[in-house]
C-alpha cells in the first residue's frame, strides 16, 4: 500500500526526534481517530472543502495508520488485501453493485 520509501522515511522521522517511545498502540489509535475527526471537519460546513486541508489531514490519517501498523509488526498492504478478501465475499458483485445496502440487507 505505502511505498517502502515512506516507511523508512516515517520510521527515520521518529527516530531523529525520540518520538517511538510516546506511540504506544493506544496512543497511536487515538491519533488516529482524532486526525480523521480533523479530516472530516474539513467538510463540516462545506461540500467543497479545501483540498490542501483535505490533503493534509488524509495525510496525517495514513501516517498514523502506517505507524500503528508498524508498531504492531503488521504489513499495511497484507492487512487491506485481507479485509478486502472478506469484504468481497460480504459484497458478492451480482448482490451489491449499484447499492449502498449493508451486506444483511442484500
Amino acid at each position: 500500500m505505502l511505498d517502502p520509501r515512506v516507511h523508512q522515511e516515517l520510521r527515520a522521522f521518529v527516530a531523529e526526534r525520540d518520538w517511538a517511545q510516546f506511540h504506544s498502540a493506544e496512543n497511536l489509535a487515538k491519533s488516529i481517530s482524532i486526525e480523521a475527526g480533523e479530516l472530516l471537519e474539513c467538510y463540516q460546513w462545506d461540500a467543497d472543502a479545501d483540498p490542501d486541508k483535505v490533503r493534509a489531514e488524509l495525510a496525517d490519517v495514513v501516517t498514523y495508520c502506517a505507524l500503528l501498523a508498524d508498531r504492531l509488526g503488521l504489513d499495511l498492504s497484507q492487512i487491506v488485501l485481507d479485509k478486502l478478501e472478506v469484504t468481497r465475499r460480504k459484497y458478492p458483485v451480482d448482490k451489491a453493485r449499484g447499492t449502498s445496502a449493508r451486506y444483511d440487507e442484500l
